[in-house]
């Protein structure tokens, strides 16, 4: 199957040309950058739906998390338009960290809906290099539908085990490569090369589960979950909590 694959990229190139040559020419980046917040306020509401019962499990732990000051400090890593606001308890402390800007506005709206929480500030940057926060300083991380896109999952993974406190949780829930030597996996390469464009920089064959293998977490619990959109090429999501 593999000597297929060069073949279907090309053609699959050939078919979305002017997307490629926008690319090469340096506009498509900044128009990605503009129109894909808007794409993923679509996407959130039926996404949200499919999803609530997994999400509302994946992120009950958080009650329990709670010190004497009652708060929660809680950095969401790729917050997008702030999905996950109206599943997380009352009284967290809530960061957001997105290296596109433009998902401020959207930011603002989704707390300003969730008033439960307690708005702490956004911060543009990459996750592989947060310096504008300190060591230690939050009991949980979120990072939903992130490391499909980021530069350097290690990166990420490291800094997140900076910030967070000891004994820290990490909430993850991301898309990743369907199995090596099914045709699923063979479209997922076929596809990535176009996709990564279309995606904001998403991967589609990126095996995540192994990174959080190897961050060195003192503990990782994952569940297999399929795709919540057969349509799209994204493949089966994996779901779970890592501790510091």
């Amino acid at each position: 199957m593999d000597v297929l694959v060069p073949f279907l990229q090309l053609l699959v190139l050939l078919l979305t040309l002017p997307l490629h040559l926008l690319a090469l020419l340096g506009y498509w980046e900044p128009m990605c950058k503009t129109y894909f917040p808007y794409l993923m306020a679509k996407l959130t509401k039926s996404s949200n739906k499919k999803m609530e019962g997994k999400k509302r499990e994946l992120f009950s732990p958080i009650n329990d998390l709670k010190g004497t000051s009652g708060k929660v400090a809680l950095l969401e890593l790729g917050c997008g338009t702030g999905a996950n606001f109206q599943f997380y308890p009352p009284n967290c402390k809530v960061t957001c960290v997105d290296p596109n800007p433009n998902f401020e506005k959207f930011l603002t709206k989704s707390m300003a809906e969730n008033r439960h929480l307690q708005y702490e500030r956004f911060i543009v940057a990459y996750g592989e290099d947060m310096k504008q926060l300190a060591d230690s300083s939050m009991d949980v991380v979120v990072c939903t539908l992130v490391l499909c896109s980021v530069q350097s999952p290690k990166k990420v993974l490291q800094e997140i085990q900076r910030v967070l406190k000891p004994g820290g949780l990490l909430f993850f829930w991301e898309h990743v490569a369907e199995p090596r030597g099914s045709w699923a996996f063979l479209w997922q390469r076929v596809f990535e090369p176009t996709w990564k464009h279309i995606g904001d920089g998403c991967h589609l064959t990126r095996e995540t589960w192994k990174d959080l293998e190897k961050a060195g977490f003192s503990d990782v619990q994952m569940e297999r979950q399929p795709p919540p959109f057969k349509w799209l090429p994204v493949g089966p999501h994996i779901m779970g909590k890592a501790v510091k």
